[in-house]
């Protein structure tokens, strides 16, 4: 497989496989997560990345802010160190029983330019609330988690019944059966994909799948909801590239 920097994804989210993208799938899954040179160079080999490759790769994401390097060791940087968190906790979405309570963020600040909001947008998002209309972003109560306190200095938080029936306002809320399609293909592909290059781009679509599963309560989902199949085959290929690796590893 050629390795592609730019690489574009396809339909089921999936892209080819850089030097870049094999480095970060293997240290997103490490805990504490570094690693060698020496054991880099032997792990990313499978992947079809060669020695010469993988060091200038390093050097890049070393240069880019995404790596810190400690003598021989490479670490990820306390950005990535928050992209980790929100990849284990896609894998393992800490929840809580539902009582039909809901979530509410109401934005409050005003004058901010785009590239504020833009980032504002994409943490609502990662907290798997979902926007209603401009400004007001919602989900059940379900996951086991506040909400950060940061939040208050641009937002108002409530805790709401919606008088709209809760399974029509969550399928307003998030594109369900664009998940469930995306999620049976990557399975799909996953049970049939042989090489170790094929395995780990598909289980690194999987698991950048996970991080947009809304994780609702199972009383909102559909029946043929697919979201524990893909943790539980993601979990399994990260245990058996664990064993492979000899470390606690992981994809991106």
């Amino acid at each position: 497989m050629r390795m592609n920097d730019s690489a574009e994804p396809d339909t089921a989210g999936l892209r080819a496989l850089s030097a870049r993208s094999v480095v970060l799938s293997l240290l997103l899954g490490v805990h504490p997560p570094e690693l060698p040179v020496k054991d880099l160079v032997r792990l990313v080999e499978p992947f079809g990345v060669g020695g010469s490759t993988l060091r200038a790769a390093l050097s890049r994401m070393a240069a880019a802010g995404d790596l810190r390097r400690s003598d021989a060791v490479y670490r990820l940087s306390d950005r990535l160190l928050a992209r980790q968190r929100r990849q284990d906790d896609a894998v393992h979405p800490r929840t809580r029983a539902w009582d039909g309570d809901w979530e509410m963020v109401v934005i409050t600040a005003m004058g901010r330019g785009p590239a504020e909001r833009a980032e504002l947008r994409t943490h609502l998002t990662a907290l798997r609330l979902a926007e209603l209309r401009e400004g007001v972003w919602l989900r059940p109560a379900n996951l086991d988690r506040p909400l950060p306190g940061g939040l208050e200095a641009v937002a108002a938080t409530y805790t709401a019944r919606p008088d709209e029936p809760a399974r029509d306002l969550v399928a307003r809320l998030w594109p369900l059966e664009a998940w469930t399609a995306t999620a049976r293909s990557l399975l799909a592909r996953a049970s049939s994909a042989e090489h170790p290059a094929d395995r780990l781009t598909v289980y690194a679509a999987a698991v950048r799948h996970l991080l947009t599963d809304p994780v609702l309560p199972p009383a909102l989902l559909p029946a043929d909801w697919p979201g524990e199949a893909l943790r539980t085959g993601y979990a399994g290929y990260r245990r058996e590239l664990t064993a492979s690796m000899g470390f606690g590893a992981g994809v991106d």
